[in-house]
Parts: structure tokens; sequence; C-alpha cells
């Protein structure tokens, strides 16, 4: 599936995101360094943030197109949003966490239902427990979880180990390639971590201050962007 962004220009403090760019490989990393509008995109494509202009189409849906005031809600977009917090909710269980805004079967394709996606990420035995008693690990599979029971169309993942050591990270990359290689979805994987790209993705696309600089495919380390 396509995801075309045309026009893009979004303000921050520093500087501003101007992109242009059509993705059709199903994961696509977004590298660059901290600060680099990385997350910004993100959530622009999510809907979370207003563009001065933009024209954002997944597949044959425009979701944003500012010349045309065509603004499609977050809610309605069909896009799963891991963030780098997670965004789980602390009062609530595992399987409270889950069933937020869980699309029933009728709705969505049984590659979705709530049991497979828990079996996928091996958490049926957590459904119970509360998110604060989960490990970090844990939570990131659980935070994975909800955004496939959205019956996503596009998944967008912000640095989604970061905040794990690397034997921890070691652990959660296999359920991501599960996660790419079950449900097939688009992904756009953010992160800074070079060895994530070369096991995940299929292309990379080099951020700095706002603008791709560089398209390639994940490459050996000795070739990685500096």
């Amino acid at each position: 599936m396509n995801l075309l962004l045309k026009k893009i220009s979004l303000p921050l403090a520093d500087f501003a995101i101007e992109v242009d760019v059509e993705i059709q490989s199903q994961v696509t990393a977004i590298f660059g360094p901290s600060g680099a509008g990385k997350t910004s995109l993100l959530d622009l494509i999510a809907g979370l943030r207003r563009p001065r202009s933009a024209f954002i189409q997944l597949g044959e849906r425009i979701l944003t197109d500012t010349a045309a005031g065509v603004e499609v809600p977050t809610r309605h977009r069909q896009i799963g949003y891991v963030p780098q917090d997670l965004a789980l909710f602390p009062h609530l269980s595992v399987r409270q966490n889950l069933i937020y805004g869980y699309k029933t079967p009728a709705d969505s394709s049984p590659l979705f239902g709530y049991e497979h996606v828990a079996q996928v990420l091996e958490i049926e035995a957590l459904a119970q427990r509360g998110v604060q008693n989960l490990s970090g690990g844990e939570k990131q599979r659980v935070a994975l979880a909800r955004a496939l029971l959205a019956s996503p169309r596009l998944l967008l993942l912000d640095e989604p180990l970061a905040s794990l050591d690397s034997g921890l990270k070691s652990k959660i990359i296999p359920y991501l390639a599960r996660i790419r290689d079950e449900f097939r979805l688009p992904m756009l994987y953010v992160t800074h971590d070079w060895n994530e790209v070369q096991a995940l993705c299929h292309e990379v696309l080099i951020l700095e201050q706002g603008r791709f600089v560089r398209r390639s495919g994940p490459g050996p380390l000795m070739d990685r962007p500096v």
C-alpha cells in the first residue's frame, strides 16, 4: 500500500518539516538524530498535528489535503500508533487497555481479533494484570497489541525500543518481525538504532532538520549513515 506525502510543511521551533515523498515498501525506517522531526512527522500522519500545508494519501484514501480543506479526524484514519511513552492507561488492567478502541470481528478482519493478536504477542497470561506491574518488555508488547486491535491500515512505531536495554531489545525485535510477517501491514519505524533498521526494515529514509536527505536499503552496518 502506498503512502503519499506531498507538499508537507510543518513549522517547528527551530526549523520546518518540508517533505515530499512516496513510500511503497512494507517497513520503512525513518532514521535520523534526535530533534530531526521524526516524531512530529508521525504525529502529522496520524492527524495529531496540523500542518501549514500537506497532502497525505494512504492507498486510495486522502487523509489530509489542506488545499481542499480535507482533514480526516485521527480516530477515523485507521492508523495504529505506538508512541515513545506507549500511552498505556496505568489505572487499567492489560485487558482493559487492549479492548480500548478494539473493533469487533464484525467490523474487522479475523486477523486482528483479540485472541489472535494476544497469541501472536504472547500476552494471553497478562490479561488480568495491572499495567504498572508489567516489565518494560511486557509493556511494549501490550502497546503493540493495542495498536493492532484497532485494525489499522498503517502502523506507526516511534522508537518503540528506545527505553529498553540491549538484552530486552533482542527479545522484542522478534515480536516486531512477527508482526511484520503475520499482519503484512505497512509500517513506518522511527529509530536512530541502525541494528533495528537492519533487523526489521526494507527501506530507510534519512531525516535531518525536517528534510529527507537520503533514501537507501538497510545495508550493512559499515554503510550506515553518519
